[in-house]
């Protein structure tokens, strides 16, 4: 149960750090939380009857100089209730965060769904376009992605995606606000994460110029002209100055283009070695997720809406209702293509239509059998 645990507060620390971005007024908050989890009560399991220790890749964009890798130290402390013990391998490139998990080098990464998809495609395809119109969406998948049916799909043998959590929704950046549509975006020059070749596919089809970009780079490049749209969350805007880059006529679409989540993936060949019953603990992770998902979230989604109206009224542009269906269809076109080309899990975008439609069952897609 010490590993459930450890995943639970691991979670919470997670959402920031596929961006390498933290606040420390949240890691209170988060700790404050953290501090009131104890073995025994309020339903939690009993610590570990062994020590199991655990290795854990972390991406901070500052190394261990960052705010991300402090409170993971932190969170770890907490763990030890458990039994658990954690060695934290802190990478300030997500990339080699990644390939040092691959490597075998850690047993559990903390990175971008994005760049999680590599290890199970079916989680991994949860930020598709498009796809999770609203927080409330988000709230009813990730309560949807603890069904027993689901945890199947979540394991792509050795690697599996044992936690999710929101990081915000992703709102198109532009430098001038005349760029006030799709339309206008052709020619322009747009930064797109240089190993998701998707990306530079959608941008090409817009008759707009990728420039190759990541985690690291990608506001220094707004911020000096080199590229005139980003995506970005609400929570990069401050840390990433991306004000710097708006400037006095730039604007944010008030319109989300996806939602950004982070993931926990484990390899469970190497748990195992440790912990034999580990697809037993899992199913107890299900238990005490359902307990507590709630309460994280509030916490998550409340820091969210924070940071989202800390920007500016000023920059926030508001496109028509009418350009609103033009671009869902635009995008529900692409992950139907995107699904085709294999680089969506068809079984999540059918999972995250169900959604839409359970929250709007007059979208004319729900009478749709395409995606």
């Amino acid at each position: 149960m010490g590993l459930i645990m450890l995943k639970i507060l691991q979670q919470i620390v997670l959402f920031l750090c596929c961006l390498g971005v933290f606040t420390s007024s949240y890691a209170t908050e988060v700790m404050a939380f953290g501090q009131g989890l104890k073995p025994n009560e309020n339903g939690l399991p009993p610590p570990l009857e062994k020590p199991l220790y655990l290795s854990v890749c972390l991406f901070d964009i500052l190394g261990k100089n960052g705010d991300v890798y402090s409170r993971a130290k932190d969170l770890t402390l907490l763990a030890r209730r458990w039994n658990v013990f954690v060695d934290i391998q802190v990478f300030m490139d997500e990339r080699i965060t990644a390939e040092n998990f691959k490597a075998g080098q850690c047993e559990a990464a903390g990175i971008s769904t994005l760049r999680a998809r590599q290890f199970n495609q079916f989680i991994g395809s949860l930020d598709a376009v498009g796809a999770v119109p609203s927080y409330d969406h988000m709230r009813t998948i990730l309560h949807t992605l603890l069904d027993p049916k689901i945890i199947p799909l979540s394991i792509t043998e050795p690697y599996q995606i044992v936690g999710v959590m929101p990081i915000g929704a992703l709102y198109v950046m532009v430098r001038d606000r005349s760029i006030n549509s799709i339309e206008k975006a052709a020619g322009k020059k747009i930064a797109v994460l240089d190993w998701d070749k998707s990306q530079a596919k959608m941008v090409e089809k817009l008759g707009a110029q990728p420039v190759a970009s990541d985690i690291t780079n990608f506001a220094g490049k707004f911020n000096n002209g080199q590229v005139d749209i980003i995506a970005a969350p609400a929570i990069a805007f401050q840390p990433m100055e991306l004000y710097r880059g708006l400037g006095d006529t730039g604007a944010i679409y008030n319109f989300p283009l996806a939602q950004i989540t982070g993931s926990l993936v484990i390899n469970r060949d190497l748990i195992r070695k440790k912990l034999p019953d580990l697809d037993q603990k899992m199913m107890s992770l299900r238990e005490v997720g359902v307990q507590f998902l709630d309460q994280v979230l509030d916490q998550m989604f409340a820091f969210i809406d924070k940071e989202e109206k800390k920007i500016p009224a000023k920059y926030w542009m508001e496109l028509p209702q009418k350009d609103h269906e033009k671009y869902n269809q635009m995008m529900r076109e692409a992950r139907i293509l995107m699904t085709k080309d294999g680089v969506y899990d068809p079984r999540m975008m059918k999972l995250l239509k169900k959604v839409r439609c359970r929250h709007d069952a007059s979208l004319a897609e729900c009478s749709m059998n395409d995606e």
